[in-house]
């Protein structure tokens, strides 16, 4: 199945990542974490689809996305950055991939965030964040997408760490074994875990090194 939309607004969230506010097509219909295809309706984009996860939660009445810009690729997000609204989409059955299974750390990296804001944001309109945690790894302050709200939502369970230039209120750091084991006092709950390849074989290992159950981690498969 395949759904139309359009373009209504686009801004920046940081200096390389835009926010993206689109129609929602009539029977589109996903879980949060889930991901769509989306692919720009001109000539040469229509088969052009790439995977983004909607971060809107799901009973709002407009589409939400947070897109990162990768210029050196010269493709689809580039693309993106340029649309000006009323621009039409094609958008895709929702597929995948991270479902919330109960309390936990979310640990992520840099863009890898972006599907876990839907899980958080209908987290906290159930007043379930309680005894949620996030860990979230980037180069800079300057690179943290939607830092505010996460930092609303969590308070001291938002743990922000800068691993090129970092200033007071971050942590200074690699999410390493030594840091999960200073961070998080108890291995025997769910992880969510979504970043670079690297970055999730390193995370993976250090978790399962410190207990963490194989199928207590969850991540896009």
């Amino acid at each position: 199945m395949e759904f139309t939309s359009h373009l209504l607004m686009s801004e920046f969230v940081t200096h390389d990542v835009k926010r993206f506010i689109l129609e929602k097509p009539d029977g589109l219909e996903y879980r949060p974490g889930q991901a769509v295809e989306i692919a720009i309706n001109f000539d040469l984009w229509k088969n052009e689809a790439r995977p983004f996860t909607p971060v809107s939660s799901t009973n709002d009445r407009v589409l939400e996305f947070v897109i990162k810009q990768y210029p050196d690729h010269q493709g689809v997000t580039q693309m993106l950055h340029k649309l000006e609204p009323g621009v039409a989409v094609k958008i895709s059955a929702p597929f995948g991939t991270i479902q919330y299974k109960g309390p936990g750390v979310f640990i992520a990296g840099g863009a890898g965030i972006t599907p876990f804001i839907a899980i958080l944001r209908n987290l906290a309109k159930k007043n379930e964040l309680d005894n949620q945690t996030l860990i979230f790894s980037n180069k800079t302050p300057g690179d943290i997408i939607l830092e505010k709200e996460f930092r609303s939502l969590l308070r001291e369970r938002c743990l922000l760490t800068c691993t090129q230039s970092s200033a007071a209120g971050y942590d200074d750091a690699m999410i390493d074994k030594a840091y999960l084991k200073e961070k998080i006092g108890d291995f025997n709950q769910h992880f969510y875990l979504c970043g670079p390849g690297g970055f999730m074989e390193s995370i993976t290992d250090a978790l399962g090194s410190l207990g963490a159950k194989p199928d207590a981690l969850v991540f896009e498969q």
